[in-house]
């Protein structure tokens, strides 16, 4: 039995492989040996965010279908009438047009230009009796109807087993034999990796970090079904956020929309306020702020084990909040830097010396030289072309992997903000007069250079975050569990890692240095384990 993680690194690797070629350029695994893999575990673990982030992380495309959607039409195509002639003879034939889903494929290639992918069927033991056949086929030979899967494509299927659903139908020896099974089950150590990169709400991690066996659940009452899944937390996270956003006030009839479980409801519902009192009584912005006063060093001291843990959570997840951002506006200036190297050469070509350009491209010191002079249009025109064509670029490449469904939520944004930025230098460019392509340049370069310098507050601004967090916690707790924690959340967090790794930090230098974090890293793990 794997967790999630464990399945997505194996299903990777398995996609990377079967999409190896030769010096050939044929597939080193034919596609007749490609098994289907099939992933087998309870509904709302992360299936499907799973095939999302390995086509994202691989560069290739994803098309996505739920199998209980589908009738047999719909799977094989529908069936028309082909005249033929055999031997002198002309006959009626019966023939399918493409299927809905394998035509969806060739869709996404058109449209993406992204030719390799994975097609992802979901639910697929619980197809209708009249499709069955035809997935058993789907799965032996690649074919729906007439038309088969197109190279470069890796099939994964997946599935609930039979207690989570009436509707399943299990497969016979025949069918399973021609696929690779993973078992999944859930894991919220592996899952809170996952929540903590989506922001989700800090009440929740911090209520399941007391609460594990929350995390999921399915069971039967005198009622009926119990259940509580991932999914549904996600989901609910979401919500209560937007709740915030809108001063709205977050109760059990909310809570219990998202989780089926009375129990669970009512004490997660009851936690949230008593995490709304501990926002206000321990004050984090002024913690992070350097502002916190010897109170609250006191109070946290004297607190129990589920208000300590509960405070580290929300001041661990504050500036990781803020770290991820600055992470992200450094991966918006390095995409922003290659455009304006682009800009600055293509002035360089543009203008000579003077400002003028020979018909032959050279420099000519002589406006009226013998060479004769180019043709000028507007000064500023060929900066502000290349500039389209960047931005055009830009969001084609966007729109590419939008379509192939290989496009990130952080990717996403950095896209965007990249071309929002290209935008509104264009629109500069518009309303001042430059007298030539060197001057046009030198204004973006100006607006580069703001968004540089406020880049630089910021993690400024971050690093002395991270700093009063130690200080806190080193005042508050010593060297106990919560800077264990905290160490540890700085370390396996990408985000902060890198930060950390790029500018410092004498305070995690220091306390990992006491711990012995990087030579004790399993026992610690244990103890961690222990303390949540």
């Amino acid at each position: 039995m794997l967790n999630i993680k464990q399945a997505k690194e194996y299903i990777k690797d398995s996609v990377k492989l079967y999409l190896k070629k030769d010096e050939d350029g044929e597939y080193r695994i034919p596609v007749v040996r490609q098994r289907p893999i099939f992933l087998l575990g309870a509904p709302g673990i992360g299936k499907t965010a799973v095939m999302e982030q390995i086509a994202q992380e691989l560069g290739i495309a994803l098309v996505s279908y739920s199998m209980t959607h589908h009738t047999r039409q719909s799977a094989l195509g529908l069936p028309f009438i082909a005249h033929k002639e055999y031997d002198g003879q002309s006959y009626d034939v019966s023939e399918y047009t493409m299927s809905e889903i394998i035509a969806s494929v060739y869709d996404v290639m058109k449209e993406s230009g992204i030719r390799e992918g994975i097609l992802f069927l979901d639910e697929i033991n619980c197809v209708s009796e009249t499709l069955a056949p035809s997935m058993l086929q789907f799965l032996q030979y690649k074919v729906f109807g007439r038309h088969s899967v197109p190279d470069g494509w890796v099939i994964v299927t997946a599935g609930n087993p039979p207690e989570y659903n009436k509707s399943v139908r299990e497969f016979d020896v025949v069918t399973l034999d021609r696929m690779k099974i993973l078992e999944v089950e859930a894991d919220y150590g592996v899952w809170k990796e996952y929540a903590r990169n989506r922001n989700l709400h800090t009440a929740i991690l911090n209520y399941l970090d007391l609460k594990k066996e929350d995390f999921y659940q399915v069971g039967t009452t005198v009622r009926g079904k119990t259940y509580i899944t991932a999914r549904g937390w996600e989901d609910l996270s979401e919500m209560m956020l937007l709740y915030e956003e809108e001063g709205m006030k977050v109760e059990e009839s909310l809570v219990e929309q998202y989780l089926r479980n009375p129990r669970a409801v009512r004490e997660f519902t009851a936690y949230y306020d008593l995490y709304q009192k501990y926002k206000k009584d321990y004050r984090v912005e002024d913690i992070l702020a350097g502002k916190s006063t010897a109170d609250a060093g006191e109070k946290a001291r004297k607190a129990d084990f589920d208000e300590r843990l509960s405070l580290m959570g929300m001041l661990i997840d504050r500036v990781q909040r803020d770290i991820r951002e600055n992470m992200e506006k450094l991966d918006y200036l390095s995409g922003l830097l290659v455009h304006m190297k682009a800009l600055r050469n293509a002035a360089a070509q543009e203008n000579g010396a003077d400002g003028v350009v020979r018909d032959d491209g050279k420099q000519d010191g002589n406006a009226a030289g013998a060479h004769g002079q180019k043709e000028q249009g507007r000064p500023g025109d060929a900066v502000r072309a290349l500039l389209e064509k960047q931005i055009e670029g830009r969001r084609k490449g966007m729109e590419a992997l939008q379509k192939a469904g290989s496009l990130s939520d952080r990717e996403r944004r950095k896209q965007r903000k990249v071309i929002g930025f290209l935008q509104d230098c264009g629109r500069e460019l518009r309303l001042h007069d430059v007298p030539d392509e060197d001057a046009a340049v030198r204004l973006l370069k100006t607006r580069y250079d703001e968004e540089v310098t406020a880049y630089r507050q910021e993690t400024e601004r971050v690093g002395k975050e991270l700093h009063y967090l130690f200080a806190f916690v080193e005042d508050a707790f010593g060297a106990g569990n919560e800077m264990l924690i905290l160490l540890t959340e700085c370390t396996v967090n990408q985000d902060s890692a890198k930060f950390i790794s790029m500018y410092g930090c004498e305070d995690y230098r220091k306390h990992h240095a006491e711990m012995m974090v990087s030579e004790r890293s399993d026992l610690l793990m244990q103890q961690i384990d222990l303390v949540l």
